[in-house]
């Protein structure tokens, strides 16, 4: 576990641009973190979707603060937030249902049809 701290801090660092000291009451906050279920990829999700917000002006540079950060329902709520869809979601296009299939007296229509607009296409193009 302590390995997993200690990359996770790095990666944090990394991502914000800080250099922050692991200490022992950090590392509790991470260890509570991790134990609460959240992943690294949770953490790096949560970083990125709060440096757009402060860039945007919605959200304080202090959100980024790791006391702030990895404080487990604070953490939780903005995974969440950042997940949401604005959006609702497009209805899933279904195919439009099939016509009726032709009476023989149709099908022998539009055959015919088809016939005499193929006759003056030759007739038209000269061939």
């Amino acid at each position: 576990m302590i390995r997993r701290i200690q990359q996770a801090h790095a990666l944090y660092c990394r991502l914000t641009g800080q250099r922050v000291s692991l200490r022992f009451d950090r590392e509790r906050l991470w260890f509570e973190l991790f134990r609460a279920g959240f992943t690294e990829a949770d953490l790096q999700t949560v970083i990125v979707y709060l440096q757009r917000e402060i860039r945007h002006g919605r959200r304080n540079v202090g959100a980024l603060k790791l006391s702030n950060l990895l404080e487990p329902d604070r953490f939780e709520e903005d995974l969440n937030i950042s997940r949401v869809a604005l959006n609702p979601p497009k209805p899933p296009k279904t195919p439009l249902p099939a016509p009726p299939p032709l009476t023989p007296e149709e099908r022998q229509q539009a055959r015919q049809r088809g016939l005499e607009m193929l006759a003056r296409f030759r007739k038209e193009s000269g061939g």
